[in-house]
């Protein structure tokens, strides 16, 4: 007995649970490992197999496996550009040696994100908004244009100052290499999750399972083939090339335009009242959502882009739950309440501009600024200033006496 405390001392806590689960489950039983899990509303909507002695679904997880490995043991290709001994150090259970620390992702992040990084840890249904899924390589709070992977910084700064307002904490206090294996194990995640959409793509347009087509190929000895060529030379590359794009892609407002720190009262002022005529106004339109009063009561039943794939699939399988699709409960997104001073994506003008000037990716939040640079906005680079003057001054106007001469008609409320 003895023996055996003294050994269940030098194990991980992983480990531990592992094995008393296989206790209770019986000696014959082999130890649980977690898995990554595939996107079911992705594969099933587009009618990936999932046949129990080798579908597509299994050539998807087989080929993910061989390029980037388990939990536990995270692999990466040269090719992915992705700093192995960082993705180690947030990959698998938790433990620690003299060496530092392992297993930070399960130990911080797991809980919501979960183990695929999918946004559906076990806390993740009592959390509003939900945690984000990686797989999707969206991500709302950056500093890069709306279609655009945030740049490494934006990772960084998201995991040391945490999101106001959600669930998502601050890790500010915590070794800088320690944050920096995180945002290393996001970006694998992610990445996984772009290779696993375009797997399927490549199936549902280069294959044809009625002529016996397989993503996975298995000889007569039983090894497993797939067209690393393909996969690996042109494929992979294409999802790489767009992490190394997004520190091209940066929003950097023209100085020319950008308003002077050394601005007088009145100045502010009037940009202020600008900034009010475009809240409602037709251009920028952004009382629809946001409300006549910047409660963000206007539009409450949209959805982001993580919730509609499910409802779409839902609304057209019945009887289908959410659940089964290894998916949470859809939730509709609200838009913010400007008046409360908080500010997600950071509080600062320039995260306001950049907010108002590329709209939140997989949001129904749109853009404002060009959708290429150098092309046309819904408004001026200049207007996009004044409603960051208007939206910054929200909190210190007096929600009950809103500027009636600029609500809509149809909007004002009637005594």
């Amino acid at each position: 007995m003895k023996k055996f405390v003294r050994f269940r001392y030098r194990v991980s806590a992983a480990f531990v649970v592992a094995f008393l689960v296989a206790l209770v489950a019986g000696c014959d039983q082999e130890p649980i490992h977690p898995q990554f899990q595939l996107d079911m509303v992705a594969l099933r909507s587009n009618a990936i197999s999932d046949e129990p002695n080798g579908g597509s679904q299994k050539d998807i997880a087989t080929v993910l496996e061989a390029m980037f490995g388990t939990p536990d043991e995270p692999f990466v290709l040269p090719e992915m550009n992705l700093d192995i001994k960082k993705i180690r150090m947030a990959a698998g259970p938790v433990w620690s040696n003299e060496k530092g620390k392992h297993g930070l992702f399960r130990q911080h992040c797991v809980h919501c994100h979960g183990i695929t990084g999918n946004g559906h840890g076990p806390t993740a249904p009592f959390l509003n908004p939900y945690p984000r899924d990686f797989r999707a390589a969206k991500f709302k709070f950056k500093s890069t244009e709306r279609d655009a992977m945030p740049t490494t910084d934006d990772l960084r700064h998201t995991v040391n100052e945490g999101i106001a307002g959600t669930a998502m904490p601050s890790f500010k206090l915590y070794p800088p290499d320690e944050v920096d294996a995180l945002v290393e194990y996001v970006k694998y995640l992610t990445l996984r999750g772009q290779m696993e959409r375009q797997l399927v793509n490549f199936i549902v347009n280069e294959l044809d399972p009625s002529e016996g087509d397989r993503l996975v190929s298995v000889d007569a000895d039983g090894n497993v083939d797939f067209d690393r060529e393909y996969i690996v030379g042109e494929l992979l590359p294409e999802e790489v090339a767009k992490w190394e794009e997004a520190k091209d892609r940066v929003i950097r407002p023209d100085p020319q335009i950008a308003p002077s720190r050394n601005r007088t009262t009145e100045q502010i002022a009037a940009s202020i009242a600008k900034g009010r005529e475009l809240y409602f106004g037709t251009k920028a339109n952004c009382y629809t959502c946001h409300g006549p009063t910047a409660l963000g009561d206007g539009q409450t039943t949209d959805l982001d882009d993580w919730n509609k794939g499910v409802k779409e699939f839902l609304e057209k399988h019945e009887g289908v739950t959410a659940a089964e699709l290894g998916a949470l409960p859809v939730r509709n997104i609200h838009p913010r309440n400007l008046r409360s001073g908080v500010y997600r994506g950071g509080g600062r003008p320039l995260d306001i501009y950049r907010r108002l000037y590329a709209g939140i990716n997989g949001t129904p939040m749109p853009q404002l600024g060009p959708s290429t640079p150098g092309g046309q906005g819904t408004i001026s680079d200049e207007d996009i200033w004044h409603l960051v003057d208007y939206v910054l001054s929200l909190p210190y106007e007096p929600v009950s006496q809103p500027p009636r001469a600029t609500i809509p008609q149809n909007l004002r409320v009637r005594n």
